[in-house]
């Protein structure tokens, strides 16, 4: 709610500078919306200074904010303004020019507020990366990833249009845009050739993925008076065999209890159940012991050993990189640059079926912030979601910023302005497309709390 409330009030600040700046009347200027309740106007707050035009307010629908400008088709619909006689103050009045900075202030200001917070981010607290190829113990594949050339435990370096920085979501935008893969196998490098059309959301929706860091599955607690710790596991310990099944990672372990979990969920009986939770396991005590522990046992009803796992840390150690102020504004121009160009490059896939059901409301949004309060994940989320919210209102869509500059481009190029009725029919269409689209997003995270989708 605060990083969607920041980027809202910023964004409708945008609108307000420009407007201000050209004298423009703006009307009220609202955090939320405020859609009247039967006598009820809406708003949970509200005041107008003296001598001001503005009505600030907060709504009582958290689903953005608006700028009500004079003179203007937009989401209020007010046509009763528009059959009044034009006004000096109004929008409608002022030059093209004008208007078409009043509707790209706010994406302008979330773009360079996204720039603004990379920059500091880095500038704060620096970046730590851990390159791929310094990954010695290589990387996970499923079977698809095999069929192409992969093996496990091949390091991956980069592609024939540059290195991989980190694993990150750029690896499998990457290897889905390359011609050629390469990776270091058994100390010697190699290249995997791609073919041409690689179904990125497939890639990342693939269970098991389509790549993922190969982590040891190696112990690193024990909790006590648990089935791990009757059996002999302790810290250090690596599971090698898990029903007869070769371990070698962490990644292994958990698709093999994954598909334990959807046998248990088709169980008929508690002797049925009972019969897929007696399991064999076989581990080291310790990595560099050379016999092994075979143990029988019966795994609790939600399939956990009561053990932490090693992860990523564990094993490499990330790369810190300082910057001074001045250094910070460039390297954090070039990441939201980065940012940008992924999340730009994945919109193609919203317009297939599994990009539908992949979209996200405010539930997903949520979501992708940590659990607990961490400032460094906040800016970082914020930042992500400024370059979201600038890129998605420039879009050429009615009742968008974007509808209103393709609008107004279409004037300044044929000199003619498109008719009041026209404006407002798009309005309808544009605002009633946004609305099945919210509507869509939040269902789908209904439905996937739910576990249908």
């Amino acid at each position: 709610m605060l990083a969607i409330s920041l980027l809202v009030l910023l964004h409708e600040g945008g609108h307000f500078f420009f407007s201000k700046l050209f004298g423009v009347r703006v009307e009220k200027f609202y955090l939320f919306f405020d859609p009247s309740l039967w006598k009820w106007k809406g708003s949970l707050f509200k005041f107008k200074p003296k001598n001001s035009d503005t009505t600030y307010g907060i709504g009582w629908l958290p689903l953005g904010g608006y700028c009500k400008i004079s003179g203007m088709i937009d989401e209020s619909f007010d046509v009763e303004q528009m059959k009044q006689p034009a006004q000096p103050w109004e929008f409608r009045t002022k030059p093209a020019w004008q208007r078409l900075l009043i509707m790209i202030g706010g994406v302008l200001v979330n773009f360079i507020l996204a720039f603004v917070i990379y920059s500091m981010v880095l500038f704060t607290w620096g970046e730590e990366t851990i390159s791929t190829e310094k990954m010695t113990y290589g990387m996970k594949f499923n079977s698809e990833a095999k069929a192409l050339g992969f093996r496990d435990g091949d390091i991956l370096i980069g592609t024939d249009k540059g290195d991989f920085r980190q694993f990150n979501a750029n690896v499998y935008r990457g290897i889905a845009a390359a011609k050629q893969v390469r990776i270091r196998r058994d100390g010697k490098e190699m290249s995997i050739e791609m073919p041409q059309k690689m179904d990125l959301l497939a890639m990342v929706k693939s269970v098991p993925p389509f790549v993922s860091p190969l982590i040891p599955a190696e112990i690193d607690s024990v909790l006590p008076q648990t089935v791990a710790e009757r059996i002999g596991m302790m810290k250090g310990s690596r599971i090698v065999a898990f029903n007869g099944k070769i371990i070698d990672s962490w990644n292994e372990y958990g698709n093999e209890v994954g598909r334990l979990n959807d046998m248990l969920a088709g169980a008929q009986s508690r002797e049925d159940s009972l019969k897929i939770r007696k399991v064999t396991l076989v581990f080291r005590q310790k990595p560099e012991d050379k016999h092994f522990i075979k143990a029988h046992f019966t795994m609790p009803s939600n399939l956990m050993l009561s053990v932490t796992r090693t992860h990523l840390l564990t094993y490499y150690q990330p790369e810190h990189k300082s910057y001074g102020f001045m250094a910070s504004i460039p390297a954090g121009i070039s990441f939201g640059m980065r940012e940008l160009s992924g999340y730009v490059g994945d919109l193609k896939y919203l317009f297939s079926k599994e990009g539908a059901k992949s979209l996200g409301g405010f539930g997903a949004i949520g979501s992708m912030f940590p659990a607990t309060w961490d400032w460094h994940a906040f800016w970082l989320m914020t930042a992500f979601l400024s370059i979201i919210l600038a890129f998605m209102n420039i879009l050429p869509i009615p009742a968008l910023d974007g509808g209103h500059v393709l609008f107004l481009i279409y004037e300044m190029v044929t000199g003619r302005k498109p008719g009041e009725k026209f404006l407002i029919w798009a309005e309808y269409a544009g605002f009633s497309l946004l609305i099945l689209l919210l509507i869509v997003a939040n269902l789908n995270d209904v439905l996937r709390w739910l576990g249908i989708l």
